[in-house]
């Protein structure tokens, strides 16, 4: 299950690379293999999509950052109101 979290996590990072080169340059790098047409690039097109669909589904479980913030809040022990202090 790791190995699947960091091959999806890398395209992610390839998509988000891809975008940041596209808004800066007009530059898709899928025009290396072949344009926007080509099988090759329409499939890592829809492997970049399927593992930002998977890390969605994934992330509340496997986010260290979500998993302390939600320990925080369950950890922060309730005072009782004393109306008459």
């Amino acid at each position: 299950m790791k190995n699947l979290h960091m091959i999806t996590f890398l395209l992610l990072i390839v998509g988000g690379l891809n975008w940041l080169l596209f808004g800066l340059l007009g530059w898709d790098i899928g025009a290396l293999f072949g344009g926007m047409g080509a099988v090759v690039s329409r499939v890592i097109y829809v492997l970049v999509g399927l593992s930002a669909v998977y890390e969605i589904a994934i992330h509340k479980a496997t986010c260290k950052k979500c998993e302390a913030k939600g320990s925080m809040q369950q950890s922060t022990p309730q005072q009782p109101m004393n109306p008459g202090m």
